[in-house]
């Protein structure tokens, strides 16, 4: 027949979500009967699925009444690799609340690559190896987010995501907040030229920081220093370091997205010529044990990630029970001065 334009796209669980005004995981409850949701939203969730023409299969009917009692957490292996402590303090918080419900932690370590970890989540997923996951290092346009509001995964996604079609839970510690007062001690030293080495800024994280970086120093009436963006590793945090010293006038301070690439740099301002703090001040990010004990210690943004893990993973039992808990606030982050930040030296 002419005209015909190719077959529909069957209608999923996001489409009724959207439709709805609620989360995935708010259509699951309602679909499967399961208490959480209110009366009001079951029925204006079944008026848009029955409107849509969409329902669960049997097959997603049984595994919603399924548990594993288990939490997945995908992760790159470089972040085991590098024995970034940030993410061993992560893991324990996550511990800390999930054992007190007996609940496991299924953690998958992968390779670098974005499909990588989309697949450990897919059979996860398809395998019905977890009730719900715990979603890191979020990229701008991640994959991830969108297969799991397709499936209908139940996830708390460690960022400050926007508004979105994707409905999930989201909760993070406050780290543009803590690039904000690092900023603000450096020009308060009385630095001028202050540059930003950042991880990759596919991840948001580093986006943000970037963006309170440079929000900061437009608050103190100055201009942005330079900018270098490298993998979040010793190699990156060496090469980036050598860039922003190769500047124009040279940064008398610079800030970073990770004490690991902090610590790195510290030896590429040595290589240089240069001494820290008296040439260069330098603030790393998350307050590694090791950062109190370098000569000198190191200035950096503390987190509590024991705190923020097991934040989320209480959190996420809470939606995996059926309830509408309210999110909690972000976990602070604060200015940790040491001994690599002082006065610039003299013009």
């Amino acid at each position: 027949m002419g005209g015909a334009t190719g077959e529909r796209r069957a209608p999923t669980i996001a489409d009724v979500a959207r439709l709805a005004g609620v989360s995935t995981g708010a259509v699951s409850y309602a679909m499967n009967d399961r208490p959480g949701v209110s009366a009001s939203t079951r029925e204006r969730i079944r008026q848009a699925a029955a409107e849509l023409g969409w329902e669960p299969s049997g097959a997603a009917r049984a595994l919603m009444r399924q548990s594993s009692q288990a939490v997945g957490l995908v992760v790159a292996a470089t972040h085991l690799l590098t024995g970034n402590d940030f993410f061993a303090s992560f893991v324990t918080g996550l511990e800390q609340a999930l054992s007190r419900r007996d609940f496991a932690l299924l953690l998958r370590a992968v390779g670098a690559e974005p499909q990588a970890e989309l697949l450990a989540y897919r059979r996860m997923w398809q395998q019905h190896q977890v009730d719900g996951v715990i979603v890191g290092d979020v990229r701008t346009d991640d994959p991830r987010l969108a297969f799991l509001a397709e499936v209908g995964m139940p996830a708390v996604v460690v960022d400050r995501l926007a508004a979105g079609p994707t409905g999930f839970r989201t909760l993070d510690s406050d780290h543009p907040a803590g690039v904000r007062h690092a900023v603000r001690h450096l020009v308060g030293l009385g630095h001028r030229r202050v540059a930003f080495v950042g991880g990759p800024p596919r991840l948001r994280h580093v986006a943000d920081r970037y963006a309170a970086w440079r929000a900061a120093l437009a608050g103190a009436g100055e201009e942005p220093g330079p900018v270098a963006y490298e993998e979040a590793t010793e190699r990156g945090g060496i090469r980036a370091t050598r860039a922003v010293l190769a500047a124009h006038p040279r940064p008398t301070a610079i800030v970073y997205t990770s004490d690991l690439m902090a610590i790195a740099g510290l030896g590429a301002i040595r290589a240089a010529g240069l001494a820290v703090p008296r040439d260069v001040s330098v603030v790393g990010f998350d307050d590694v044990r090791l950062a109190a004990y370098l000569t000198p210690p190191l200035t950096t943004v503390r987190v509590d990630y024991v705190r923020l893990g097991r934040s989320c993973a209480d959190l996420l039992l809470e939606v995996l029970a059926g309830e509408d808990p309210a999110t909690p606030p972000p976990v602070p982050a604060e200015l940790v001065v040491r001994g690599t930040t002082a006065p610039p030296p003299p013009r």
